[in-house]
């Protein structure tokens, strides 16, 4: 059973308690990027975003927007576009984000969407997202649904990004805020609380050992023959 033929050795290595646990650890305030998904003056994927991050402040973590008014479509322009780079330059900032979209046609609208797509998966040797942690939240205008964080999921597990189980889903949002913007309290408001607690958790637990969490034997036995290739090449000059 312990024969693995197929398993190049120089690659391959067992969980590091060492990497896994570090005696140091970072000690400042975990660091949350927060996205909303729609422009309407009177946002209910805003709100919700604004009344999650006052709960994360309270949590003690450190917490910025990203305003998307004037961000243009994917690829419409290019990446260093004063919008694009305020976006790519939270998105290094930050340990974890929350994605907050309404539902539209039973998907997240478009402006989450772009916003995403202009997240690169990679910039030179750095991947902006991977092992950083993620919440994802949506609003609907009719009964409770699931799609749209059931969307962000799978864009969160494509962008390599720790998404954590708890997850929150606002039905009739219309009806779940006051005339200031501030949700009430009930079931939905105690549900965000749950997922705000989780996120920072996670993120205070992961952040110093994210490379390690998804380091991959593929990419490392891709990088392997890349560089064993380039030797061979160089000592045949």
């Amino acid at each position: 059973m312990t024969d693995l033929p197929n398993i190049n050795p120089d690659c391959f290595r067992p969980a590091d308690p060492d990497a896994l646990f570090p005696a140091d650890r970072s000690s400042h305030p975990a660091r949350i990027l927060l996205l909303y998904g729609s422009l309407r003056q009177r946002s209910f994927s805003r709100l919700a975003a604004e009344e999650a991050g006052r709960i994360l402040e309270r949590l003690g973590a450190e917490i910025r927007f990203f305003d998307p008014r004037g961000l243009p479509l994917a690829d419409a322009v290019e990446a260093d576009h004063p919008k694009v780079a305020e976006l790519r330059e939270l998105v290094g900032w930050c340990e974890g984000m929350v994605w907050s979209s309404p539902e539209r046609h039973g998907a997240m609208s478009g402006l989450m969407k772009t916003q995403i797509d202009w997240i690169p998966l990679s910039l030179g040797s750095v991947r902006p997202t991977q092992g950083k942690t993620l919440a994802v939240m949506q609003v609907c205008g009719g009964s409770q649904s699931f799609n749209t964080v059931n969307q962000l999921r799978i864009l969160g597990r494509w962008m390599r990004l720790l998404t954590i189980p708890n997850q929150s889903s606002v039905a009739k949002a219309w009806k779940e805020f006051d005339e200031q913007g501030r949700m009430k309290a009930s079931p939905y408001y105690d549900r965000i609380v749950d997922v705000m607690e989780e996120l920072t958790r996670f993120t205070l637990l992961t952040r110093d050992i994210r490379a390690h969490l998804v380091d991959r034997y593929s990419e490392r036995v891709e990088s392997h023959e890349m560089l064993s290739k380039r030797v061979s090449q160089d000592r045949a000059v």
